[in-house]
């Protein structure tokens, strides 16, 4: 099947991968872009998986403040050079993480930073539930699984759909990681909302 130029600058578009592997992607998929994309996404998986162990130590702070001055935020994402940290893509990924604090406000970056007593004191609340006791313990332990993994959607950054689409936050920053050829992390964020408790 003959790849169209138009084809692969969509892809491109939609992707941010670079032509070849646009091209390469839209070959194997026999032009379905919806594959095509599929496929890119697990090449940038299989990408950030090898990068992840490296060290990331520079990056970014960076501020958004939402119109009105009632609500901010501050974040740290890190990256492996001072160069990538310049680049507007990063910069971009790192606006668009800024604003996505201020939108869903999680209130960790990921699972492993939820302190062990928060993580208890959620299941303790979901096995006091009436509809979650009353049922086998076998099937108890499928709910309370599936409710905390609904619940790691609201609270973990990285765990959260980003905006209204279908890929979540963590996907964003493994497709950035494959384009940008870097590992990224996001270390930590503080939000704040005008007259909140502390």
């Amino acid at each position: 099947m003959e790849i169209t130029a138009a084809a692969v600058k969509e892809l491109r578009e939609r992707t941010g991968a670079g032509f070849m592997d646009c091209k390469r992607a839209l070959e194997q998929a026999d032009g379905d872009m919806d594959k095509a994309i599929a496929a890119l996404r697990e090449k940038g998986l299989a990408a950030a998986a090898k990068k992840s162990g490296r060290e990331a130590r520079e990056g970014l702070v960076s501020s958004y403040i939402h119109a009105g001055g009632r609500l901010g935020v501050l974040i740290e994402v890190n990256c492996e050079t001072d160069f990538v940290a310049r680049t507007e893509e990063f910069q971009g990924l790192v606006r668009n993480l800024a604003m996505q604090v201020a939108g869903l406000a999680p209130t960790w970056v990921d699972v492993e930073n939820i302190p062990a007593d928060a993580l208890e004191a959620k299941k303790a609340d979901l096995l006091a539930d009436e509809a979650t006791a009353s049922k086998p313990e076998n099937v108890r332990e499928k709910i309370i699984e599936g409710q905390l993994k609904k619940w790691y959607r609201d609270v973990c950054l990285l765990e959260q759909p980003f905006r209204d689409e279908e890929r979540s936050v963590r996907d964003l920053v493994n497709e950035k990681i494959a384009t940008i050829g870097e590992n990224i992390r996001v270390r930590r964020f503080t939000r704040y909302a005008l007259g909140e408790e502390l």
